[in-house]
C-alpha cells in the first residue's frame, strides 16, 4: 500500500446489515480489504469516535492480521444500513455520511426499498452490465432486478436458510433446533429422522425457489445477468451445483455487491 499517493483518496465503506457490520477500505477505486464484525456496543463507537488517525480506527475494527504500515489521517465513513437503531448511532462517528435510496440511480424503485438491495443491484448492473437480478442469500433471501435501461423490475423477499431453521427451533414445541453446520451433505429428501426432515423441508424448497426465480428470471431476460451474494451463498451454491448445474454455472459469485455499489455512488459524487 503506498498511502502517500493516494492519501485523498482513501474512504471506508460501512454496511450495517441485520446481523453483522460488514466494512471495507478502499483506495481510490480499488477495494484494499473486506471484513465483517459484529455489531458493537455504543460506547465502543464513542471510543471509536475519539481516534486521531485512521491507524488507530482500524486497530479496534480490522481482521487480525491485517495493519497499514503508515499513520493515516481519518478518513470519510460512507454508511449504508438497514437497520435504524444502528443507523443513528453511527452517525455520531465524525465525517461520516449517510448513503440513502434517492442517491441510488436506479430508476422506478419505491419508497421503502431496501438500501442494501439498491446498492448491490446497482453495483452489480455497473460492473456487470443491465438487465441484473440479484439474489442475496442472508438473513433474508431476496430477489431484486433490473431492466436494461436500469429500471427496477422488482422481487421478493423471504426467510433466509437461517432465519428457517430458527424459526422452526424457537417457534415449535417438539422440533429441535437445526443449525447450519449440521448440513453436512445434501440431506435426503424424504427423510426419516426430524433433523434430516427439517433439513429437507428447508433446504429443497428454498433451492428450488431460487431455481424458480432463475428460470422465470431467463424467459423474462435472456441476455441478462445473474449474481449472488450472501452469508449463504457458498452452501446454497454447492448444493445447486449437485441439483441444477446448468443454472448454478450462469450465476456470478461475488460477495462485496453493496461495497461495488457504493463505490459507484462515492466516486460517482466526487
Amino acid at each position: 500500500m503506498k498511502p502517500q499517493k493516494y492519501r485523498e483518496e482513501i474512504w471506508l465503506a460501512l454496511e450495517i446489515g441485520n446481523s453483522r457490520l460488514h466494512w471495507a477500505l478502499f483506495i481510490g477505486e480499488t477495494l484494499y480489504s473486506a471484513w465483517d464484525t459484529d455489531y458493537l456496543p455504543e460506547s465502543a463507537i464513542r471510543q471509536l469516535a475519539e481516534c486521531q488517525t485512521l491507524n488507530d480506527l482500524l486497530e479496534n475494527i480490522f481482521p487480525e492480521g491485517e495493519s497499514l504500515t503508515n499513520t493515516l489521517p481519518l478518513c470519510p465513513l460512507f454508511v449504508a444500513s438497514v437497520v435504524p437503531s444502528q443507523t443513528a448511532i453511527w452517525q455520531t462517528y465524525p465525517n461520516t455520511h449517510l448513503i440513502t435510496l434517492d442517491q441510488v440511480p436506479l430508476k422506478g424503485v419505491y419508497p421503502t426499498l431496501g438500501i442494501d438491495r439498491a446498492l448491490a443491484l446497482w453495483g452489480a448492473g455497473k460492473t456487470w452490465s443491465f438487465p441484473m437480478l440479484v439474489i442475496d442469500a442472508g438473513t433474508a433471501l431476496t430477489f431484486t432486478a433490473a431492466d436494461a435501461n436500469e429500471c427496477l423490475v422488482g422481487g421478493a423477499i423471504l426467510p433466509g436458510l437461517g432465519l428457517q431453521l430458527t424459526s422452526l427451533g424457537q417457534k415449535t414445541g417438539q422440533l429441535p433446533l437445526v443449525e447450519m453446520r449440521d448440513f453436512a451433505s445434501l440431506p435426503p429428501r424424504f427423510a426419516l429422522n426430524t433433523t434430516e426432515a427439517i433439513q429437507s423441508g428447508v433446504l429443497y424448497t428454498i433451492l428450488a425457489g431460487i431455481k424458480d426465480f432463475i428460470e422465470e428470471w431467463m424467459q423474462l431476460f435472456p441476455d441478462g445477468k445473474i449474481a449472488i451474494k450472501g452469508g449463504d451463498r457458498t452452501l446454497l451454491l454447492n448444493y445447486m451445483q449437485v441439483l441444477y448445474p446448468e443454472i448454478t454455472a450462469r450465476l456470478i459469485v461475488e460477495s462485496n455487491l453493496i461495497f461495488w455499489g457504493m463505490r459507484e455512488i462515492v466516486i460517482g459524487n466526487r
